[in-house]
């Protein structure tokens, strides 16, 4: 597996964890469909969330957090026009191949590893507006 893969795979399972820890249910790892893949979905109070979990790997001695600032790099800006068109359509078939007729939202969570000292840190975004 690519590193960049293992990293993004770290981060999935964190973000997993770090949704459990918090009271919701995770009902979906990695929901996949030719046209692209939804991370998490996740459910809480009757709600279901689509979860895009984007992961960055920091090497130690930088600086004192994660190695630069995180005012200027934020992953959540890798999910572009493009990705976000993919994430529609991979949502609407989740809806429709689970019945679901109910109140849902999209988040994205980026995860800050520092591998070497085994810390991740994670930023939960939450009810992000997909569209135009």
């Amino acid at each position: 597996m690519a590193k960049h893969n293992e990293v993004g795979a770290l981060g999935e399972k964190v973000a997993g964890e770090f949704f459990e820890r918090k009271g919701f249910k995770v009902i979906s790892r990695n929901y996949r469909k030719p046209y692209g893949e939804i991370d998490l979905v996740i459910e809480k109070s009757n709600k279901i969330c689509f979860v895009e979990v984007k992961t960055v790997s920091w090497e130690t001695g930088k600086d004192r957090e994660f190695g630069v600032s995180h005012e200027t790099h934020r992953p959540e800006d890798n999910v572009h026009p493009m990705k976000i068109k993919r994430l529609l359509r991979v949502i609407e078939a989740y809806l429709v191949s689970h019945e679901i007729d109910s109140e849902w939202q999209f988040d994205i969570v980026a995860v800050y590893l520092d591998q070497k000292t085994k810390i991740a840190k994670v930023r939960h975004l939450e009810n992000i507006i997909l569209g135009s």
